[in-house]
């Protein structure tokens, strides 16, 4: 058998080069850049940035002796200049995470609307549908009216047996009195 190291249909082993130090986890990039733009829309970050270049223009210009970077202030200059460089990337990755990810939770709503309205037009044509067989069967109304009606026919037929016994008894008297 040949030397897997030399067959060109067998994948080589890891190969140690620059195009693999340069391979990065898009997401993990993608959650370092997040972070890193949240803390820079912070109040923390404006006020210790703020210390820092107070701190650094009052040495410059009252310490004599520390000078290392006199009035124009080139070197703070370029410390800002090579930070936006590197911010602006950054929270423009995390935008566009949070782009991706508006996206996606977009589309899943329209599929919930859609599923929410397919699942209430359903429920409307059930809804119809007992509402047309419910039509065939009797109302509440005609329930109502039916049960006052014999309710009535009862109480008349009461009254005509307490009448009757009245009779009866005022008969009965009658007939004692004799």
């Amino acid at each position: 058998m040949a030397d897997p190291g030399r067959r060109l249909d067998v994948p080589r082993g890891s190969t140690r080069g620059l195009s693999n130090f340069l391979r990065l986890d898009p997401d993990a990039v993608g959650r370092f850049a997040e972070g890193i733009a949240r803390f820079l829309g912070t109040g923390r970050f404006l006020a210790v940035q703020t210390i820092i270049v107070i701190v650094w223009i009052t040495l410059n210009v009252a310490a004599v002796n520390l000078r290392w970077d006199p009035y124009p202030f080139i070197l703070l200059n370029l410390a800002f200049s090579t930070q936006a460089a590197y911010a602006a990337p950054l929270i423009l990755l995390a935008q566009n995470r949070q782009a991706d990810r508006d996206r996606v939770q977009a589309e899943e709503d329209r599929a919930r609307a859609a599923s929410t309205r397919a699942d209430t037009e359903y429920l409307a044509r059930e809804l119809a549908a007992l509402r047309v067989a419910v039509g065939e069967l009797a109302t509440r109304d005609f329930i109502r009216g039916e049960l006052g009606r014999l309710l009535e026919e009862d109480g008349e037929h009461r009254e005509k047996k307490r009448k009757k016994k009245e009779r009866e008894a005022a008969r009965a008297q009658a007939e004692g009195a004799k």
